[in-house]
């Protein structure tokens, strides 16, 4: 009998968020970024996203990362704020031909991003330069470099950065937190999935190279004989790097690596938004009036449904407004 490896896989995923208030909020504006990307690569198949209390307005745009965001108010007074994304995508394995020992220099790709006047503007230029939450840092540029040598092809190059990272770094969840900089995650060797992807891209754009920030879900698969746990999973945080010439259908020349995992994402990861850092993808913000202090509940549950060789059957799509 002959095996073949799946090429593709379809996950449904519903995140939920609940906020708890200590006293009413009166006015609210926020903004969602939940929406799964929909290209190539990834194929959108359903999307839902339900708020409570049902929004006064709404209306979603595309922001200038190719991101889907939803803003919605609300006007009237709320003890509890619920959002409720349920989404379904099918992966495709966009890397299973990636051969990162061929491919431009590290030298090559940072000569092609210097800046040079009446230079045509590219735009993998727009994530080269310093973010709020990726700084340059010259200990950085320091660490990176063992990995980023000039004459190295640069998707081998950052591939060896990525398994340094998470060799050298404890994935200890609750020991940083969004204000955490990027100095002191490199200074503690320990922090989550957006902390390393920070980390790498600060070490990335430290070295003249162009990265951007990913964010998205990881299918977590339950011990044998274990049943899947519900709302136990979480959204995940990796990152891309851009190496012009890749070649590979889905990827618009930008290479996935998740150095949580230290692994070349496949069909277990699914793409929700792309930008410089972790702010401009934030899942949820907003201001509000009102509320004192609160609590805040967030669950995630991703789940396969199948998984295939060659085309899958075409399912119609559904989704509301937002």
């Amino acid at each position: 009998m002959t095996s073949h490896t799946p090429d593709w896989a379809r996950l449904w995923v519903e995140h939920e968020t609940l906020y708890h208030y200590s006293i009413p909020v009166e006015n609210a504006l926020h903004v969602a970024c939940l929406r799964p990307l929909s290209d190539v690569g990834q194929q959108l198949r359903q999307f839902d996203m339900a708020v409570q209390p049902a929004p006064a307005q709404s209306h979603t745009r595309i922001d200038s990362y190719g991101n889907s965001r939803a803003h919605f108010a609300l006007r009237a007074a709320h003890s509890t704020l619920r959002v409720k994304a349920t989404s379904e995508v099918l992966v495709r394995a966009r890397y299973a031909d990636l051969h990162a020992h061929q491919g431009p220099t590290c030298a090559e790709v940072r000569e092609r991003l210097r800046y040079r006047s009446h230079a045509p503007f590219e735009p993998a230029s727009e994530y080269l330069h310093a973010s709020p939450y990726v700084p340059m840092l010259p200990e950085l540029r320091d660490y990176a470099q063992a990995s980023l040598q000039d004459q190295r092809p640069l998707a081998e190059a950052a591939i060896d950065l990525m398994q340094r990272i998470h060799r050298d770094f404890l994935y200890a969840p609750a020991s940083t937190d969004i204000s955490t900089p990027v100095l002191t995650v490199f200074a503690q060797r320990r922090g989550v999935c957006q902390d390393f992807a920070h980390l790498m891209l600060a070490c990335l754009r430290a070295c003249g190279l162009a990265g951007r920030y990913v964010s998205g879900y990881l299918l977590t698969v339950p011990p044998p004989g274990e049943a899947p746990l519900v709302g136990a999973d979480a959204s995940h945080a990796w990152l891309s790097v851009w190496v012009p010439g890749l070649s590979l259908a889905g990827t618009d020349d930008w290479l996935d690596l998740d150095p949580t995992n230290a692994c070349v994402p496949g069909l277990h990861h699914v793409r929700v938004a792309h930008g410089r850092d972790f702010g401009d993808v934030t899942p949820l913000r907003g201001v509000i009036r009102g509320g004192g202090d609160h609590t805040l509940l967030v669950r995630v549950t991703t789940r396969l449904l199948d998984e295939g060789v060659g085309e899958p059957a075409v399912a119609p799509t559904w989704g509301a407004a937002l």
